[in-house]
């Protein structure tokens, strides 16, 4: 039987299968609201057959978004445009829906990929960025505020506050995002974070406020519910955030209630030198896995479903994670399965669509 279509829980939640449809970032969205184009988004890939299907990142703030196009989750008009596209795409799919809830930090008020990604100036329509130190992300970027504790304070509230509004929107799962050099893992990496009070310095200090910010969100979020962290595993620089420090922070994690982790690695600075190959950052999941216990998501060039199958089935991590694959691809659960010998899920009207051969390959 194949290992990568087995159901597996996070937690209370349990999955029909470990392919992970990663958060991928649309920059669709109106003054955060969600469009008509979240709404064929998601409905396309949450025809997919894949075990979970996770909402790109949702800023908990306006200045919390990497664009001025992106996804938020801080007022009443976000959530129920939100909730607009989820009753919508819950019409007809069943796959668990879950939602990544992020704040960009320093790396907030760019523009979007294919307008260059630059920084946005403010006095070009841009917004004051705030981070752990006043450090900016790129030597030439306006420097980001260095943030006061009560600012800090604000930052779980919001947080806390857009949980609340996912569950109200049904999602199954909430993934905190302390990865990709956005504000969570600005604290964390000492290369960014250069602080002297309880946030920043040591280890435990610059883990201080992702573990706050879990704790809170835990508490007001479902029981029943699923909440994970998105880590970045290595910022691929010397002396920056690294492997066994993301294994202290799963520790740590795991012991808050973290159903899972989800291991990517670098975008916290562009000094990185990252030895971009198919499964590059696999090692770092089956590090976490093996040392932690932690179901582990891994990602990274993972595109074939013979490759997915055997970070599986060895043991190096418990998901495969796609985004860029499933984009090119929204099929790929079902050709999967089909050269795994398994079962993919798929809605009737498109049952046809089985080739000949393979007749079994969609659940009924």
């Amino acid at each position: 039987m194949s290992q990568l279509f087995k159901p597996i829980s996070l937690g209370k939640l349990t999955l029909p299968n470990r392919i992970i449809i990663a958060p991928m970032c649309q920059y669709s969205a109106q003054e955060g609201a969600a469009t008509s184009w979240h709404t064929m988004h998601l409905g396309s890939l949450a025809m997919s057959g894949a075990g979970l299907l996770i909402v790109e990142a949702t800023a908990v703030s306006p200045e919390g978004r990497i664009s001025p196009q992106d996804l938020g989750l801080w007022d009443d008009t976000t959530e129920q445009a939100l909730a607009e596209v989820v009753n919508a795409v819950r019409q007809h799919a069943t796959m668990p829906l879950g939602i990544q809830l992020g704040h960009a930090g320093r790396k907030a008020s760019t523009a979007v990929p294919w307008e260059g990604g630059g920084q946005i100036r403010q006095a070009n329509g841009g917004w004051q960025t705030i981070a752990p130190s006043a450090t900016p992300f790129h030597a030439d970027d306006e420097a980001p505020e260095a943030m006061s504790l009560a600012q800090i304070d604000l930052l779980k509230q919001q947080f806390v506050e857009a949980a609340k509004r996912a569950d109200r929107l049904g999602f199954e799962l909430i993934e905190l995002h302390g990865a990709h050099g956005y504000l969570l893992h600005q604290f964390l990496s000492p290369l960014a974070n250069q602080r002297d009070d309880q946030y920043g310095g040591s280890l435990q200090n610059r883990m201080r406020l992702l573990l706050e910010i879990f704790s809170e969100v835990r508490t007001v979020f479902p029981a029943h519910k699923a909440v994970g962290v998105r880590i970045s595993a290595s910022d691929w620089v010397q002396d920056g955030w690294d492997e066994q420090q993301s294994v202290a922070l799963t520790k740590a994690l795991k012991e808050l209630g973290c159903d899972y982790i989800h291991v990517s690695s670098g975008g916290l600075s562009p000094q990185q030198q990252i030895p971009v190959g198919p499964n590059y950052q696999v090692p770092f999941a089956e590090t976490i896995k093996r040392e932690v216990g932690l179901p582990t998501i891994a990602v990274g060039l993972i595109t074939e479903p013979e490759q997915a199958e055997a970070i599986v089935a060895t043991g190096q991590a418990d998901m495969v994670g796609l985004a860029r694959g499933i984009l090119y691809n929204p099929r790929w659960p079902w050709h999967a399965a089909a050269k795994l010998g398994a079962k993919a899920s798929a809605p009737p009207q498109y049952w046809r669509s089985e080739p000949h051969v393979l007749k079994g390959l969609f659940n009924s």
